[in-house]
């Protein structure tokens, strides 16, 4: 037989089906789809909260030679932290005696004057205490994870603090962790005060500086350098009152409107261990009366406003048959 009639097709037991290319395009368009249904849609929520829930087992399991090495070098460092940390407790409860004699008097005051001017009693924030497991894998963002999730009472939005002020954001909950979006994330916005100026502004984060910036703020506000940021708490999410950062640097630009401001968060970030979930302020707050009484009440507020006398005149009215 001649070599010119040989079958040099492969026999059918070698075809792959498809090529290779268009299995590429399949795959990466199919892809494409699942991330933008995710960002948009949020399809893939509750295979994520299943998925996590599966893996939470193993995720401990990995993490537990961590633990104990960490344990094994707190047991022979606690005592020594331990005698130090005791003498600066003792001095600072000696400094602090006469502020917390005062601090008693004053909140009773403070109590006897909102009842006289009858204001609202203050908000009392619930917390739970919680510890950072890791930092979530995604390089382009600044989170970690929570050992608590939305059995523990976990919900969406809520603040999270460390020990030195406000750390981040609950963005996402499964039923046994939770994710939080840290201050230095590149979405992240907290509603600031000023606490010497009393001005008011919006920090967002810098991932790439490790650090947070003070936006939109006019060339010749009243910004300096070591300045105190806390929470406005406008934004019903974070009580008011929480320190969030303190100026770092003020460029005052001549070719711009706006300063560049930086700033550094009092919390750490990038060290985290054990943190505080609070719940929004937005959920414990009292909802508006909607009943048939709590509108005969404001309506006869308001006439009872209007039946004020005019700016000028006698509150008091006129008394017939007196004698003068």
């Amino acid at each position: 037989m001649t070599l010119g009639t040989l079958d040099r097709t492969p026999p059918p037991f070698f075809k792959q089906g498809p090529s290779a290319l268009t299995r590429l395009l399949f795959f990466s368009s199919l892809a494409v789809f699942m991330m933008v249904a995710d960002v948009r849609f949020q399809v893939t929520q509750p295979l994520r909260a299943a998925l996590a829930t599966v893996l939470h087992p193993i995720q401990q399991s990995l993490l537990a030679p961590v633990h104990g090495w960490e344990q094994a070098g707190h047991y022979l460092r606690g005592l020594d932290e331990a005698r130090r940390a005791e003498n600066v407790a003792e001095q600072a409860v000696a400094a602090q005696a006469e502020r917390v004699m005062r601090v008693a008097s004053l909140e009773a005051e403070n109590t006897r004057l909102r009842q006289l001017l009858e204001l609202r009693p203050r908000i009392n924030v619930q917390t739970l205490a919680a510890e950072v497991l890791y930092d979530a894998p995604d390089p382009y963002t600044r989170k970690v994870v929570l050992d608590r999730g939305g059995r523990h009472g976990v919900v969406l939005g809520a603040p999270v603090l460390d020990e030195s002020g406000v750390l981040g954001q609950v963005t996402r909950v499964y039923p046994l962790t939770a994710e939080v979006t840290l201050v230095t994330d590149r979405d992240a916005a907290v509603p600031v005060l000023n606490a010497r100026t009393q001005q008011r502004g919006v920090a967002y984060g810098m991932p790439q500086a490790q650090g947070m910036e003070l936006r939109f703020m006019a060339g010749n506000a009243d910004v300096q350098q070591g300045d105190h940021l806390l929470t406005s708490g406008l934004d019903g999410i974070y009580p008011a009152g929480l320190p969030v950062a303190k100026v770092l640097k003020v460029d005052r630009r001549a070719d711009s409107a706006f300063a560049r401001i930086w700033l550094t968060p009092m919390a750490e970030p990038d060290s985290p261990k054990h943190v505080l979930v609070l719940h929004p302020v937005q959920d414990q707050l009292p909802a508006r009366p909607s009943d048939p009484a709590a509108s005969a009440a404001h309506a006869g507020q308001g006439a009872s406003l209007a039946s004020l006398p005019a700016p000028g005149t006698s509150a008091v009215p006129p008394q017939e048959g007196r004698a003068p």
